[in-house]
């Protein structure tokens, strides 16, 4: 069946789009714990974590602008394990909750699939605005599916290594080659989703127009 034609929006608008959001939602809330760790310790670091998130959700609440449901995680989980870290003062007890809710994120992108509403898809429209037609082409929703089931394997061994690293290694070790090699294999992942969506959004480009009906 042939579709009518679509509107697509440029690659480079869409990642203008995302960048400024995934700086404040994933990278700032690591520099910021990293840094304070190194001069406020382990407690003030989950304070400043904390912190950070919760001023970023109030400043949106204030402005009326929505919250990403990527920061409305973030929140949650951030607070789980602040309180756990605040109580255990263990460091590794710290470290090793985001590798287990990562587990059972990846297990809820499996699931995902299965109930035909890809996690991918929701997040991706956090960060970026893409028209209902594109949307609803079934090479998009193929696509989504597809690297929905991608991240799903690309957490769970970003969060198998990670926790492997944790307990064998030393925590200095851990933060370093687990930051490398998490950052090489999502990485790569990322490549591979950006090339995909350049493809499906370059055949859905020249894909003919729906021919009307005599």
């Amino acid at each position: 069946m042939n579709h009518p034609p679509v509107t697509l929006p440029r690659l480079t608008s869409l990642v203008r789009q995302a960048v400024p959001k995934l700086l404040e939602g994933v990278v700032a809330p690591l520099a910021v714990f990293y840094a304070a760790l190194a001069v406020l310790g382990l407690n003030g670091a989950l304070i400043a974590a904390v912190s950070w998130v919760y001023a970023g959700v109030g400043w949106r609440l204030i402005r009326r602008i929505p919250v990403p449901g990527t920061m409305i995680l973030a929140a949650i989980a951030i607070t789980a394990r602040a309180l756990l870290g605040l109580w255990t003062g263990s460091a590794v007890i710290y470290f090793l909750q985001p590798e287990l809710g990562t587990i059972c994120i990846s297990m809820a992108f499996l699931a995902s699939i299965r109930l035909n509403r890809p996690l991918v898809q929701k997040l991706t429209l956090d960060y970026i605005h893409l028209p209902s037609s594109v949307l609803k082409h079934e090479r998009v929703r193929r696509f989504f599916a597809r690297i929905t089931l991608l991240w799903a394997f690309v957490l769970l061994a970003n969060s198998t290594v990670s926790i492997w690293l944790l307990l064998h290694q030393s925590i200095g070790t851990y933060l370093l080659v687990r930051t490398s090699a998490v950052a090489l294999i999502s990485g790569l992942a990322a490549a591979v989703s950006l090339y995909a969506f350049r493809r499906v959004l370059g055949r859905l480009h020249h894909e003919p127009a729906a021919t009307p009906a005599a």
